[in-house]
């Protein structure tokens, strides 16, 4: 009969709840939703602000929030999602 290599501090139920975790925790869940929403926000604050005429030139397409705003929210939400990809759990 084969000899058990698992350590005496390390039971079987242990080893087996290691390699069923899962690799993202609630904590990466939550920066996710985060980032999802600053990149929903950034989206939205994109459309908008045509005329309602399509004879009439409007100035709306060239404001602050859409040339600026916007696209800054955009790359924050991306880089909201990198950062909940990347980040390692904490081990308790």
């Amino acid at each position: 009969m084969k000899k058990s290599t698992i350590p005496a501090s390390e039971t079987k139920t242990d080893q087996l709840s290691k390699s069923e975790a899962f690799a993202f925790t609630r904590e990466n869940y939550k920066w996710v939703l985060i980032g999802l929403g600053v990149l929903a926000l950034g989206f939205l604050l994109m459309i908008g602000g045509g005329s309602d005429d399509p004879d009439v030139y409007s100035d709306k397409i060239f404001n602050f929030q859409r040339w600026t705003l916007a696209p800054i929210l955009v790359l924050a939400g991306f880089v909201i999602q990198i950062y909940a990809i990347m980040k390692k759990p904490k081990d308790e």
